[in-house]
This record gives C-alpha cells, sequence and structure tokens, in this order.
C-alpha cells in the first residue's frame, strides 16, 4: 500500500505547474489540400504544424497576416476554424537499413504489410547538400549491367545521370535493371567475402505514377531478388500533390544516411517530370506568381537542391557516395523544353532515349549522339576501357553514314566495311529488360566484336550468337571470366586465354 501511496507522492511532486508556451492558430480557409492559417505568429518554414486528429501539415508559404500549409494527409475531417499547432520540428523521416526491402510513403510510413519500421533514427527531409570541400572526384564504377550504357556513357558512384525521352521509351526499364545489377553484384561480393567490397543501396521513389506500374515494378524486384537491397518511396497518382512534392526528398535523406556513414547507394527519381508538376499545383493553390509555362519561379532550385545533395565523399567525410538516376520525360523528343534543359544543366550528363530507335526494335534504344557521360571513362574498370574506347566513335560513325548511305548507289570499300561494323555493334548492344550483364562478359563480348569474331556471323544472327556467347562464357569459360574481374585488366596473356575460349565457342557455331 505504501509503494501506491509513494508513487502519487513521487508523482504529485514531480508535476510541473509552469505555464507552456504553444503556438496556436486556426484555419480561416481550406481547399485543394492547402490550408491558410492565421494566429500562428511563431511558426518556420517547412516546419511541421499539427492539425486535429493528428493530421500534419507543412509551413511552405509564410505571409504577413496568415501562413499556407499543405496538409499531409486526408483533409475531410478538418474544417474552417479548426486548431492548429507548431511543432518545433522540421519534417523528417525514418532512415537506415531497417528501411531495405519496405515499401513506404512519403513521410516515411510503412504501406506494405511488413509491420512497423524497427529505426530511431530519422532525417529532416530537407538537408543542405555537401559543399565542395568534403567532395572527391568520381572514380569508382557504377555497372548498370546494360552494355550500350557501360560502354558508351559509363556511370560513376557519385554521380547524376539523367535518364530522358519519350512516354513509353524504356526510362524506367534502364533504372530498375542497374538496381538488379546492384543486387547481383552485391550478392557476388558477399560470396567472395572480399573486405573490400563495398555493396551499393538502393532508393527507387515513384513519383505520380499509376499504382499498377508501382506494383509491377516491385514484382520484378522480387522475382529477380533485389528487393533485399532496395527502400521504394511510394507517392502514385492518386496522392495528394504534398506527398508527391515530398516523396523524392524523403528519399534523398534515406539515401544520404547511407552516404554520410561511408556506404554507397543509388537513387532513382521515377520521374521529375510529374515532381514539378506537383510542385507547380501546390504553387498555384498557394497564389504563388507563376512564370514560365505557369511553372514558379523557384522551379530550377526546387531539383537543384535535390540533385545537389548526391555526392562522392571523401575519406576524411567517410567515403560513401550517393549516385542520382533522375528521369525526365519529353513531349515529342523536344529537350529544349523548361524542365528537361533544367535538369540537364544541373547533371553530370544524360542517357538519352529515341522513340524511333525504340519502334525499330533497338532496345534499350540509346541515342549516342545525343547521350553524353561528363566522368566518362574515369569511372570504367581498365580492362572495359580498353575494349570500349572506340565503339562510341564508331556507332556515332555509322548513325552518320547510314543517314546518307541511302542517297548513295555504290559506295567504297572503307565506308562498306564501317557500315557493316556498325550494323554488328547495333546487333550486339540489343538486350532485353532485366537481364542486366556482369562487367566481365560484356568485355568478353566487347573484344570479340573489336577482334573480327563477329565478322563471319551474319548481321541478323548477331543477337543470337551474342546470347550464345554469353552462355558459353557463364559455362564453360568461367575461368578466364574470372580473370578479368579479380584483375580488372587485360594482360596479354589474359587476351591469349579469352582468344582460345572464344576460338572454342565459334568452333561450337560450326
Amino acid at each position: 500500500m505504501s509503494s501506491i501511496t509513494d508513487l502519487i507522492r513521487k508523482e504529485i511532486e514531480d508535476l510541473s505547474t509552469d505555464p507552456t508556451l504553444t503556438n496556436v492558430g486556426t484555419i480561416t480557409t481550406l481547399a485543394d489540400g492547402v490550408a491558410r492559417v492565421e494566429g500562428l505568429s511563431n511558426v518556420m518554414y517547412n516546419e511541421m504544424v499539427e492539425f486535429p486528429n493528428n493530421v500534419l501539415g507543412i509551413a511552405l508559404n509564410l505571409e504577413e497576416d496568415s501562413i499556407g500549409c499543405v496538409v499531409l494527409g486526408e483533409t475531410s475531417d478538418l474544417k474552417e476554424g479548426d486548431e492548429v499547432k507548431t511543432t518545433g520540428k522540421l519534417l523528417s523521416v525514418p532512415v537506415g537499413k531497417a528501411l531495405l526491402g519496405r515499401v513506404v510513403d512519403a513521410v516515411g510510413r510503412p504501406i506494405d504489410e511488413n509491420g512497423p519500421i524497427d529505426s530511431d533514427i530519422t532525417f529532416p527531409v530537407e538537408r543542405i547538400a555537401p559543399g565542395i570541400i568534403p567532395r572527391k572526384s568520381v572514380s569508382q564504377p557504377l555497372q548498370t549491367g546494360i552494355m550500350a550504357v557501360d560502354s558508351m556513357i559509363p556511370i560513376g558512384r557519385g554521380q547524376r545521370e539523367l535518364i530522358i525521352g519519350d512516354r513509353s521509351t524504356g526510362k524506367t526499364t534502364i533504372a530498375i535493371d542497374t538496381i538488379i545489377n546492384q543486387a547481383k553484384i552485391n550478392k557476388k561480393g558477399a560470396e567472395s567475402r572480399d573486405e573490400d567490397f563495398r555493396p551499393v543501396y538502393c532508393i527507387y521513389v515513384a513519383v505520380g505514377q499509376k499504382n499498377s506500374n508501382i506494383a509491377r515494378t516491385i514484382k520484378v524486384l522480387e522475382e529477380t531478388g533485389a528487393m533485399e537491397y532496395v527502400t521504394i518511396v511510394s507517392a502514385p497518382a492518386a496522392d495528394n500533390p504534398a506527398n508527391q512534392y515530398l516523396a523524392p526528398y524523403a528519399g534523398c535523406a534515406i539515401g544520404e544516411w547511407f552516404m554520410e556513414n561511408g556506404m554507397d547507394a543509388l537513387i532513382v527519381y521515377d520521374d521529375l517530370s510529374k515532381h514539378a508538376v506537383a510542385y507547380r499545383q501546390i504553387s498555384l493553390i498557394l497564389k504563388r506568381p507563376s512564370g514560365r509555362e505557369a511553372y514558379p519561379g523557384d522551379v530550377f532550385y526546387l531539383h537543384s537542391r535535390l540533385l545537389e545533395r548526391s555526392a562522392r565523399l571523401n575519406e576524411e567525410n567517410g567515403n560513401g557516395s550517393l549516385t542520382a538516376l533522375p528521369i525526365i520525360e519529353t513531349q515529342m523528343g523536344d529537350v529544349s523544353g523548361y524542365i528537361p534543359t533544367n535538369v540537364i544543366s544541373i547533371t553530370d550528363g544524360q542517357i538519352f532515349l529515341e522513340t524511333d530507335l525504340f519502334n525499330k526494335g533497338i532496345r534499350p534504344a540509346v541515342s549516342v549522339g545525343l547521350s553524353v557521360s561528363r566522368v566518362g571513362s574515369a569511372a570504367q574498370i581498365k580492362a572495359y576501357k580498353k575494349v570500349a574506347g572506340k565503339v562510341k566513335l564508331e556507332l556515332a560513325q555509322f548513325r552518320e553514314l547510314a543517314a546518307f548511305s541511302q542517297f548513295e548507289s555504290d559506295l567504297d570499300a572503307a565506308t562498306k566495311a564501317r557500315l557493316d561494323r556498325g550494323a554488328r555493334i547495333v546487333e550486339m548492344f540489343k538486350q532485353t529488360a532485366y537481364n542486366p550483364i556482369p562487367v566481365e562478359i560484356q568485355t568478353a563480348i566487347m573484344w570479340a566484336m573489336q577482334n573480327d569474331f563477329f565478322d563471319s556471323i551474319e548481321v541478323s544472327q548477331i543477337s543470337s550468337s551474342v546470347e550464345s556467347l554469353k552462355e558459353y562464357l557463364t559455362t564453360q569459360g568461367t575461368e578466364v571470366c574470372k580473370e578479368i574481374y579479380s584483375i580488372g585488366k587485360l594482360e596479354s596473356d589474359t587476351e591469349d586465354k579469352l582468344r582460345s575460349t572464344l576460338e572454342d565457342w565459334k568452333r561450337t557455331q560450326g
């Protein structure tokens, strides 16, 4: 009995009767997920505010006599005259390895059926990007498993490479292939027990997409065994514009945790065109002045402050990296549109996908002329650099000559040879979706092309011959592939072994 009395006495002693200061306001208008609130005199920009029924919002417009708040969640329970409180906190999301394999919404709440997220670490969704001093140059490759990209437009860890093209040209497929390839490399690295091996963790941010498309992506990642290395941040088309606006920043905060803890991460923003549209919607409702194409004046800052957060940090800052693959959808192949030019100027290169190539069956439909990597061969292993050096030039020459050759009846031998080689390279680069190729097998295939092993094969048969060579290398040529993978260079004795392996394969082709 005395213990209960002691407990009550202690509670009374600890009771604080001091007045607490809370900043309270009231909703004056509420429409389209945006609330105008009066009376919140002490609110910060981007601060979380609390509406009744535990509904949260963010203060985005700070005006003289009122503030504009974007409501995160259902507005049906809210009405004009409701009380609003400040929280004193910036919007934060949970971060850490507990999010791998999970599907979360724009504020980090789980939307799969695997229970709550076991993480007590949070990062604010808006953070200042690392400055120039903590960064270092991009030099480690981030292999996509897509031959056309890895050979001609190489991506490095810490780079920002834009994937741009019209609707339905395979933009998401390139990003998903890259994620699947990271999972395969991670598993191979774990099996080899190499202490220096660094896995790449992936974040896929889906903005303004159909729920069916997001579900299809999750299914592909689960079937290929990649989901255990991936966090999906979902803000589908049915979601309110506020969640679509926040999702990329939330995904970036999840990726930054890996970078700041000395790990490597890859983030895909699919896609930033819809993100800009969601921001335009919010801005117009908040009565912000509109500029070109009705976008607000700070739409460039919207994407620059997001993409600048991707970096490769130096040794003093943990040596982590965050690689970004933003996706932008163009209209009728127009790269000179407002949002495409904005994002092109922020990123370190772009992979441009052409509708014409896609319709001709050349997939991935990478345009050699318009695609570029501003990091270049610095992000390739030495063996691959050696075999891929001439390919981009040969393919660019082929595309140019092919345009003129249709007007010319008799061509000289050198032009014919160039056209023939180009046609073979085009066929070699054709690749099915969700089937990334390991870098050592890519190196062997490219070496075979450079050393005329495909010259005697009909152009129409190149694709099937490449498939047959891949199969042969994974079964019979494992020794030479292991050597290329472990050394990372093509020494003369490795080349001799590769030549004899390819000659053996050629004999099996009859």
